[in-house]
């Protein structure tokens, strides 16, 4: 890989856009420093800083700040055959940006590296050469870390919301309303509803109206409780909310349900 122009913490101010239709020229590397809008091959996103992407020549793209300003550092490159194989064994994605969470270390490297391509030094060549295979590393690895942080987070919360479910169909009494659930996973209520639904693929309400539903028919068949105590045992309010849901759910009331047991 060999740099063409570099630039390190370059700013802007509110009124710039780059935008290029037809790509970039040649392949881009940037370092994200403040939150941006990108749009790339005509897919546009709001761009947390911090971020990196590394633009293929002839990729439309174009981009400004998200706010009062746009930082980057910027690297030109020119890549061979080797090159793309190398990005590909490093995990290294093209025309995708990517959130990495801090940028300071490959930033400095940056930094050096502008230093030494500038510079007169008779092993500059050899020395840039070493210093773009340590960015290239330490890119890797910290894309490799957020992923399988990613995926850490996601495993954690399919295990919270798969347990979650099992007390709503094994302890239904205990289950009190949405908006205590949404807290007890530290989420907003509609973000709650939203992932519950896209994990199980129904609503958590049907869940938990399908469970009290269950435990209320466990209940009419094997006991004598009166219809209150079954509605306070499926964690009902009352008893005409319990019967109003019953028969929704099973057409029968409760008392003809267990009278045709």
């Amino acid at each position: 890989m060999k740099i063409g122009t570099i630039g390190y913490n370059y700013s802007h101010d509110k009124s710039f856009i780059m935008d290029r239709p037809l790509g970039v020229g040649a392949y881009l590397i940037l370092l994200i420093k403040e939150p941006s809008i990108f749009e790339i091959n005509g897919v546009s996103r709001r761009v947390k800083k911090n971020s990196f992407v590394f633009l293929s020549p002839d990729t439309p793209c174009k981009y400004c700040a998200d706010g009062e300003i746009y930082t980057d550092d910027w690297i030109y490159v020119s890549l061979d055959e080797n090159d793309l194989t190398r990005l590909t064994e490093l995990g290294i994605p093209l025309d995708e940006v990517v959130y990495l969470g801090r940028l300071d270390e490959l930033s400095r490297l940056v930094h050096i590296l502008a230093f030494e391509h500038y510079s007169h030094d008779p092993l500059q060549e050899e020395i840039e050469a070493h210093y773009t295979e340590i960015l290239l590393l330490k890119l890797s690895s910290l894309i490799r870390s957020n992923t399988q942080e990613r995926s850490y987070s996601l495993a954690e919360k399919n295990y919270r919301f798969t347990q979650l479910r099992n007390k709503i169909y094994t302890m239904p009494e205990a289950i009190t309303n949405v908006d205590d659930m949404a807290a007890e996973m530290n989420m907003s209520r509609s973000n709650f509803q939203h992932l519950y639904k896209k994990i199980f693929g129904v609503s958590v309400m049907q869940d938990i109206m399908s469970s009290r539903t269950a435990y209320a028919k466990q209940l009419l068949s094997a006991s004598d409780m009166s219809i209150r105590m079954v509605a306070e045992k499926c964690g009902y309010s009352s008893e005409y909310s319990f019967m109003r849901q019953f028969k929704k759910l099973t057409g029968q009331t409760p008392s003809e349900y267990r009278t045709c047991i």
